[in-house]
């Protein structure tokens, strides 16, 4: 399969500028023979544009979703639609699930080629440190798995990468793929190389984490968006500018490195 990282720039509360962008490097990808395309974190709105949050959220059913779903289709491409402010009232009556009957989630949607929703992820963890994410967010609950391509795909956010906790229960359901849509600022670069590494060693499945660039009042995204396969080498990766990260993965790479080295069967809880 071949994967791609929508390493896009994202403007404060810029909707249409954002997902305009986001909408030229799905085609991109798709021209290029991607078969599934990963945008980032909030990439709407902007994790650190706070204030727009509330005014710029959406149901399930909302025109951002609506229209990834509709590139999808069109362009035979799966489509992780990184993450946006869900107002989970409007899920709520249009019939979804959701963790609570009213509030915001920052949320992930899984599309599969045809444009069909798969899973729906809400970040699990939110960030307290000088950020407003812990007061304006519900937390999600739960956290799916979907097939695609021969992989076990799952999905984190971004600080979600500070609970190993999470990836070892993505592990247990057979995870071989974690895909993490991310906003992740400078001056952190030591952390962000060094966590979704771990992970994908700890857990023997690839890693592939799409961060944004851009800046924001008070941060500036730090970009460096990489693929790790299950040894945790680098793959593919990019520095601070927008751009878009290739890497062809395999489901039986997955299978030969737990063969290999079958450090998960000695787990012991």
């Amino acid at each position: 399969m071949k994967l791609a990282l929508a390493q896009l720039r994202v403007e404060p509360a810029a909707l249409s500028a954002n997902r305009r962008r986001a909408s030229e490097a799905i085609e991109r990808a798709a021209a290029d023979g991607c078969d599934l395309v990963v945008l980032p974190e909030l990439f709407t709105v902007g994790y650190f544009a706070f204030e727009a949050y509330a005014r710029t959220a959406e149901g399930l059913d909302g025109e951002t979703i609506g229209e990834l779903r509709t590139l999808a289709a069109d362009h035979d491409i799966g489509i992780l639609a990184g993450s946006f402010v869900e107002d989970l009232e409007a899920s709520a009556a249009a019939g979804h699930d959701v963790p609570a009957p009213d509030g915001l989630a920052n949320t992930s949607v899984f599309l599969d080629r045809d444009g069909e929703r798969r899973a729906v992820y809400r970040k699990h963890h939110l960030f307290g440190y000088d950020s407003a994410e812990s007061e304006l967010l519900v937390p999600g609950e739960s956290l799916p798995t979907v097939e695609f391509a021969g992989f076990t795909v799952g999905v984190t956010t971004c600080y979600d990468l500070r609970f190993p906790e999470l990836y070892r229960r993505l592990a247990a359901d057979g995870a071989t793929l974690v895909l993490v849509p991310s906003a992740w600022p400078y001056p952190r670069v030591e952390h962000w190389q060094l966590l979704p590494r771990a992970r994908a060693v700890e857990n023997q499945c690839y890693v592939a984490a799409a961060n944004g660039v851009g800046r924001f009042e008070d941060a500036q995204l730090l970009g460096r968006s990489t693929v790790y396969d299950p040894w945790g080498t680098t793959l593919a990766g990019s520095g601070d500018d927008p751009a878009l990260v290739t890497a062809t993965v395999t489901p039986e790479t997955v299978a030969d490195v737990r063969e290999a080295f079958p450090a998960l069967a000695d787990r012991r809880d």
